[in-house]
């Protein structure tokens, strides 16, 4: 790829994400990394190096100054999921294996009618494969690098039926009328 990144636009940039890539900033700077995602607005290269010693370090590449980008290599399964799951905080679950199971089936259920593409990948949902679900699979347990898919997602998992207080429209008992007129009695 030679000049122009920041105009190529995300059609062209999700081909170089989950690859090792060799970025050419500036006229001497050369950068190194797995391409974890691209900014949409300022074209900027999210970079993750993976260290010897376990360790992730991180860069970003502004995307203005981006002269070259040559793919070094395709991510195996394993360093896709490591690159997937780097940065998303251990999560401790109090429910218990049939309440998650069915809390994960109702997600599911509720994105497949809504026409989101979603499959179940042992305890997590994949959401057209950007997006993870973990379990307890609420809102605040969708992880993915876009932006735009992940409030998306979000927004409609909260307007679930039965998710709790998040929708004060389809959920009577935050109905500030209905609660009034009820305390009147």
């Amino acid at each position: 790829m030679q000049c122009g990144w920041s105009l190529l636009g995300p059609l062209h940039w999700i081909r170089y994400v989950n690859k090792q890539v060799k970025v050419m900033a500036g006229k001497d700077e050369e950068h190194r990394g797995w391409l974890l995602t691209v900014d949409p607005v300022s074209a900027s290269m999210v970079l993750v190096d993976f260290r010897e010693d376990g360790g992730t370090s991180v860069q970003v590449v502004m995307g203005h100054a981006v002269e070259d980008v040559q793919v070094l290599q395709e991510a195996n399964e394993e360093t896709s999921d490591r690159l997937r799951t780097s940065f998303l905080p251990p999560r401790t679950c109090s429910l218990n294996p049939e309440e998650l199971r069915r809390k994960g089936g109702g997600v599911r259920s509720w994105l497949e009618k809504n026409r989101v593409p979603v499959e179940e990948e042992g305890d997590e949902l994949r959401v057209a494969g950007v997006l993870t679900i973990r379990a307890p699979y609420g809102p605040e347990d969708c992880y993915s690098s876009n932006q735009i898919i992940l409030d998306r997602i979000q927004k409609l998992i909260q307007l679930k039926p039965d998710h709790p207080g998040l929708h004060p429209e389809t959920d009577p008992e935050s109905d500030p009328v209905k609660t009034r007129s009820a305390d009147r009695y």
